[in-house]
């Protein structure tokens, strides 16, 4: 028999919402306990023109905190225990930036989104639940109002 390293990603949308962090609690659990790695993925908007060199400013501060969100999700998985994780960055409109890195990267096995709190789902669980059969990969949708104690139960 050969032993191999899985070696399957989860991939998660990392912004400033709580939702973020049901999906990021999910994912992390999951690969702690089976195996594998979390994506880390922040999109930014790409800057409307503006004038000569504000769009470059616009970008450097949008990049900025992406960094500082992922840092901060980082530092929760950090917290979690040993789980591998791999970070990227992205300029553009989020669910295609998302598709273009699942397609990019055969590794990602699962997307994991986290539902509203609020009203309805949010725009990219409605987006990727009806292209749900387009997409290459199973989506995982968690609850977002589960406790990160409900979360780690069923991981």
């Amino acid at each position: 028999m050969y032993e191999t390293e899985y070696k399957r990603k989860f991939l998660v949308v990392i912004d400033e919402t709580v939702e973020c962090d049901r999906a990021l609690t999910f994912a992390a659990y999951r690969v702690k306990r089976t195996g594998g790695t979390v994506v880390l993925m922040s999109v930014v908007e790409k800057p409307e023109f503006i004038g000569l060199g504000v769009e470059d400013v616009l970008r450097a501060e949008a990049v900025e905190e992406a960094e500082r969100n992922l840092d901060a999700r980082l530092a929760r998985i950090r917290d979690i225990g040993e789980v591998k994780v791999e970070s990227v960055i992205r300029e553009g409109e989020g669910a295609e930036q998302i598709e273009r890195v699942i397609n990019e990267d055969r590794g990602i096995a699962i997307l994991v989104l986290a539902a509203s709190t609020g009203e309805g789902p949010g725009p990219l669980v409605m987006h990727f639940a009806a292209r749900a059969h387009a997409l290459p990969i199973p989506l995982t949708v968690v609850p977002g109002r589960m406790s990160d104690a409900e979360i780690i139960d069923i991981c």
